[in-house]
């Protein structure tokens, strides 16, 4: 076996996607019976979009969800006014992708899994993790029913209370974000549109909201409790909290499908790699989940992580490669942690700094510039989309393969020209749709791709 991944969420499907499609041997385990079944999170960024669009399962996420409603303000009974949930950012040829989706999580993973299945990947329900060991060959994870798996390889994608990174002994630095109790929860109701994300604000900073969950009959419940409240997750007190919240009645909530409690918290793994283990998702970073990051920056975990496995594995790149997994992505989740804060403070407006169009790895190791002067876009920048001779940037990118633009050299798939919006140069499009190296000549690139597991023949 080469990959372990512990945890089916959002996360771990991503990735064993991404292995599967390189010919990596790669098992999920999962402690649940079955997926998760919640709406929890529902947001998916234009960056997630892309990503998505990139492992094949774009047309379904936008099949299982819809667009987000504008938020309609009710006081005393009283429709007070709507206002858009986001700034809006205007879509160009370089960025097709600008307005975030709303997809219930538990129909996200449905298609995340449904297109592991396709590619022959395989998820282990009902497979508890209880400790792991390694050694200097590979991972040994032992399971609650005495059995026991061994891979080169392991990934912890089992959320924000891992049991993984607590056998690692690995620990988390944060804060709390909002002393006051939350509640999270997917009900039926009758008595409100589904045409507004409705917000009913109550006393000293409590309330509520109910969000019409595109692609499904239900809406998910978010309340802010005192700071003395305990969540009661029962079908009775969520019609409790509805009818003092709101002006609806406790029998128009007719169903509860799926509830849980949270206090936001902001937390940092110290570490994201400790030998052959490594932290994704949850498990590397929790936060508050206002403005919609979670999700999204643990799928870029998941991208990131495995071209990087799958170069190691398959293609004979240097284990060194795998490095770079920490040194990108921690610094990306903290400051994720740092924007999820300020929005949940209301010190951040949902737009352009949620989007995560902008995210990057200018200070990478893996991001080499050798020009004497930059325009347009430079190493370490997402790489737009665009057309060259009538082929469009993001199909010549799609699969999991570099891509050269500026240049032919032997052993990479290349065009010609770069579009005009990049600026002057030679750029080296890493597989998860960074630039990685940029140059005004092909001079330093064959050394570039030895390091980075991109072999160019002469």
């Amino acid at each position: 076996m080469d990959v372990v991944i512990v945890g089916a969420g959002p996360t771990g499907l991503t990735l064993a996607i991404d292995l599967a499609r390189r010919g990596v041997e790669a098992l999920v385990v999962e402690r649940a019976e079955a997926l998760f079944p919640g709406s929890r999170g529902k947001g998916i960024q234009p960056r997630t979009q892309e990503v998505f669009a990139d492992l094949g399962v774009l047309d379904a996420i936008r099949a299982a969800g819809g667009p987000y409603p504008p938020r309609l303000l009710w006081r005393n009974g009283e429709r007070l006014g709507t206002q858009p949930m986001f700034e809006r950012i205007p879509a160009d040829e370089g960025t097709p992708y600008t307005e975030p989706l709303m997809v219930a999580q538990w129909r996200t993973q449905e298609v995340l899994y449904a297109r592991l299945t396709e590619l022959g990947g395989r998820v282990a329900f009902g497979r508890e993790v209880t400790g792991l060991a390694q050694d200097a060959d590979g991972v040994r994870v032992d399971f609650a029913d005495g059995t026991a798996l061994r891979a080169a390889y392991a990934v912890a994608a089992d959320g924000g209370r891992s049991a993984v990174r607590r056998a690692l002994g690995v620990g988390m630095t944060g804060e709390t974000v909002d002393p006051a109790p939350f509640l999270v929860a997917d009900v039926r109701l009758r008595g409100l549109d589904r045409d507004h994300w409705h917000t009913f604000p109550g006393p000293d900073g409590t309330g509520l909201a109910l969000c019409p969950l595109a692609g499904t009959d239900d809406f998910q419940l978010q309340a802010r409790l005192p700071g003395t409240a305990r969540a009661d997750l029962s079908l009775d007190g969520v019609r409790t909290l509805v009818a003092a919240g709101t002006h609806l009645g406790a029998p128009d909530v007719t169903e509860l499908r799926w509830a849980s409690d949270f206090r936001p918290r902001a937390a940092l793994a110290d570490r994201f790699r400790a030998g052959r283990v490594f932290l994704a998702g949850d498990a590397a970073h929790v936060h508050s989940p206002a403005g919609g990051q979670g999700l999204n920056t643990s799928v870029q975990d998941a991208y990131n992580l495995g071209w990087k496995l799958g170069a190691v594995l398959r293609d004979g790149a240097p284990e060194a490669l795998l490095d770079t997994y920490e040194e990108e992505r921690r610094a990306n989740a903290a400051a994720m942690l740092e924007l999820t804060t300020g929005v949940h403070r209301g010190e951040v407006r949902r737009g352009r700094a949620t989007v995560q169009l902008g995210l990057g790895y200018r200070e990478s190791s893996l991001s080499v510039d050798t020009r004497e002067r930059t325009e347009g876009i430079g190493a370490g920048d997402r790489a737009p989309d665009g057309t060259v001779s009538g082929v469009r940037l993001f199909d010549a990118f799609r699969g999991p393969h570099w891509t050269l633009l500026g240049a032919t050299v032997p052993g990479l798939r290349s065009l010609p020209t770069a579009p005009k919006s990049y600026g002057r140069g030679i750029f080296l499009i890493r597989p998860d749709g960074y630039v990685g190296w940029a140059g005004s000549t092909t001079e330093g690139l064959r050394a570039y791709a030895e390091q980075a597991g991109v072999f160019v023949t002469p």
